[in-house]
């Protein structure tokens, strides 16, 4: 498979290297703004599970371009893994089902709460939908956790959900919490995809809430209904499809010839991971490679050896 095969594959994907995106989920952002025009009038942001931080990216550029005064602007990128530095960006390597982290987040806004909150993170997909979405939820469950500690009244509140039977439960779940909430698909997310992302607004918790912070791999988080003998009430779920549709099609191949019949240029990724998780599991398959190639050198040099 040669370099150009994944350009021509995706055309988000080349598009993020030509415009300085470290990947192709800044268009996400982008086109969810560009329906909801949740970074308006924002400049307390804060990015979970960053990494690599294109979300941090547009978050940068369009919050110190629209700001009459850069120096309001505070903009936190929050990961368990290291990540390449970004102008503007205050990087802060914690875990966000820990109260410390969002401790941290608040001392960085001088003790004021986030106007928005968002969240690209997701865990390394199995393939196998039932799973990949309960894991996901409680990903998101972590999210809006400590996003609970974070946010201040009236704002917003972005992140990635995994569809499934389980959605209109999640919607009426995170309606408490806000007073509108809707489901957004963006354009350059793959229709094959059952990623899409809520939308917030308008944080209004239930009077006496007290915020907690839950960890979904340690607690043994139960949500119950009380049981009465109305029906229930079920809502339609706001679904929202963002971005133009005259635009690419994510799922689609396009060519790599340009319109003004220009040859096409290959363009290295713009940030590779710097710590990735698989790494190590590399480094393990190049020594056993090469213990195998000396051991058939070996073999071989045996074998010559008895013809001689």
């Amino acid at each position: 498979m040669g370099k150009t095969s994944k350009d021509k594959r995706d055309i988000y994907y080349r598009q993020a290297k030509e415009e300085g995106y470290r990947a192709r989920s800044a268009f996400k952002l982008l086109q969810i703004d560009q329906i909801f025009h949740i970074l308006d009038g924002v400049n307390r942001v804060v990015d979970l599970c960053a990494a690599p931080g294109s979300w941090s990216q547009v978050l940068s550029k369009r919050l110190y371009e629209n700001s009459p005064n850069k120096d309001d602007v505070k903009i936190v990128a929050v990961d368990l893994q290291a990540m390449a530095p970004l102008p503007g960006v205050k990087q802060l390597q914690g875990d966000i089902t820990k109260l410390s982290t969002a401790e941290e987040i608040i001392a960085y806004f001088d003790d004021k709460k986030a106007q928005l909150v968002v969240c690209d993170g997701a865990p390394d997909v199995t393939g196998l939908h039932d799973i990949d979405e309960y894991i996901q939820s409680q990903l998101l469950l972590a999210a809006l956790s400590i996003t609970t500690h974070i946010l201040m009244d009236g704002g917003k509140f972005v992140a990635k959900i995994f569809r499934g039977k389980d959605t209109s439960f999640l919607y009426s779940q995170l309606r408490v919490f806000f007073k509108k909430v809707s489901i957004a698909k963006p354009a350059s997310s793959r229709n094959s995809s059952i990623e899409a992302f809520v939308v917030c607004e308008d944080y209004s918790p239930p009077c006496g809430y007290v915020p907690q912070m839950i960890d979904p791999m340690v607690n043994d988080v139960q949500v119950s209904a009380e049981q009465t003998d109305s029906p229930v009430n079920r809502s339609i779920v706001p679904f929202v499809v963002c971005g133009d549709l005259r635009n690419f099609d994510s799922d689609m191949s396009y060519s790599l010839k340009s319109e003004d019949g220009k040859e096409y240029e290959y363009k290295e990724v713009v940030q590779k991971p710097i710590s990735p998780a698989y790494k190590e599991i590399l480094e393990k398959t190049k020594n056993l490679s090469l213990k195998h190639q000396n051991y058939l050198i070996k073999e071989e040099a045996s074998a010559f050896q008895e013809n001689e």
